[in-house]
């Protein structure tokens, strides 16, 4: 990834996020739901809700309207029904794409997608067209100036697979996504805080797209992300600024 900056990525998708924070609250809200749902509401027995309640404690919603997502996804009170959906495709330069969903009505959700796709030079593939040039994983990302030597220590002993230092001094921490909870604690219990702690579809390789196209891919990456019932977008783009 030379001449790209994964720090500087790292926070331009966090300055997103914080300038959208109720449609953060939103998606972080179904994805409660459907870790209660799947799993039950018992936190020491579902590592997904507790993941999800993570992120909710993250974006700073109230603890209220954690428990009331939980209530309504395990039965105790009248809620909707999502359904986990994954859309595959390829934005521009060929780079591939994933949109994540949960959907309450599939038919309105993959028409919205392939309408964005279609819209701003991309298009859809079918199932498993590019699933494969991802690896999913769990992913640690720490700011520069985080030592290096300390963070694989722990990180190693705990379970990860990997530790990458980029050309900016970002480092970042892979492990096998059934890994993930395990070497979150150990890293936090080493008070080692990642700026990033997910459990996501990792690009096994890039694609360098630069100048208009990459403002189109942006353009493209933000209308995918902005669908109301999208909870993740993925990509193996390298994007200039």
């Amino acid at each position: 990834m030379a001449g790209h900056s994964k720090w500087a990525n790292i926070q331009h998708r966090k300055g997103r996020q914080d300038e959208k924070r109720q449609r953060v609250w939103t998606r972080v809200m179904r994805e409660i739901m459907v870790a209660a749902r799947l799993g039950g509401g018992d936190l020491g027995t579902n590592p997904r809700l507790r993941l999800a309640i993570d992120k909710a404690k993250a974006a700073n919603m109230p603890a209220e309207n954690v428990k009331y997502g939980i209530a309504k996804a395990t039965g105790s009170l009248e809620g909707v029904h999502y359904d986990e959906v994954r859309y595959e495709g390829y934005g521009i330069g060929g780079a591939a794409i994933i949109v994540e969903c949960l959907s309450d009505n599939r038919v309105r959700t993959v028409a919205e997608v392939r309408h964005a796709f279609t819209k701003h030079g991309g298009h859809m593939g079918t199932e498993g067209s590019v699933a494969f040039q991802f690896r999913h994983c769990g992913q640690f990302i720490f700011a520069p100036g985080t030592s290096e030597d300390r963070l694989m220590e722990v990180a190693l002993d705990a379970g990860a697979d990997d530790v990458i230092t980029h050309d900016d001094g970002a480092i970042e921490v892979l492990t096998p996504y059934t890994a993930f909870e395990a070497v979150k604690n150990a890293l936090e219990a080493a008070g080692l805080l990642a700026e990033v702690a997910e459990v996501t579809m990792r690009a096994e390789n890039t694609v360098d797209i630069t100048g208009s196209d990459a403002a189109r891919m942006h353009k493209l990456l933000d209308v995918l992300e902005d669908l109301d019932d999208t909870q993740n977008v993925y990509h193996n783009a390298a994007l200039s600024e």
